[in-house]
């Protein structure tokens, strides 16, 4: 006796091709979602590190200038805001060094302390705050000490008043 075969057909139905194409579908819109996502804020991460480039080199700019202002042997005369000789002459200093990026200084004397040096009757240690803000509200901000190495005491004639 022969044995009946039954032939089964070969394929997909139609419902089983519009089920993948709807699974085929979430998947890319999910993938698509993220590339949206990763391209709006991929200009974040370089505006930081501009912001963070441009403090470093305001903060090495103003420690490297000499403590007070050989002139009139006053640490703080009273600073143009400009990019001055002495430490003290960039206090209050705000410019725009690239298009979209703000940089300011405060130079500070009052309450500093570092490392058991103070500013108890002489000024011996001054604090440099330089924030740089730029695009999309990114802002870094840098703080950096100089101190006057020639003052070891109040009577030292490297000491010299506020």
């Amino acid at each position: 006796m022969r044995a009946k075969l039954i032939r089964r057909a070969v394929g997909m139905t139609l419902i089983e091709i519009i089920i993948a194409i709807v699974v085929v579908g979430i998947a890319l819109a999910a993938i698509m979602s993220v590339f949206v996502v990763t391209t709006q804020h991929s200009a974040d991460p370089m505006a930081r590190v501009q912001a963070q480039i441009l403090a470093e080199g305001y903060l090495d700019e103003v420690l490297l200038k000499k403590f007070y202002d050989t002139t009139t042997s006053r640490v703080c005369p009273g600073g143009a805001a400009s990019h001055a000789a002495y430490v003290c002459g960039y206090n209050g200093l705000s410019e725009t060094p690239i298009a979209g990026y703000v940089a300011s200084v405060a130079v500070t004397s009052v309450g500093v302390t570092l490392n058991g040096l103070n500013n108890a009757s002489v000024i011996r240690v001054l604090q440099v705050d330089v924030t740089v803000t730029g695009p999309g509200s990114t802002s870094i901000t840098l703080t950096g000490f100089r101190t006057n190495y020639e003052c070891n005491a109040a009577g030292d004639p490297g000491c010299v008043p506020l």
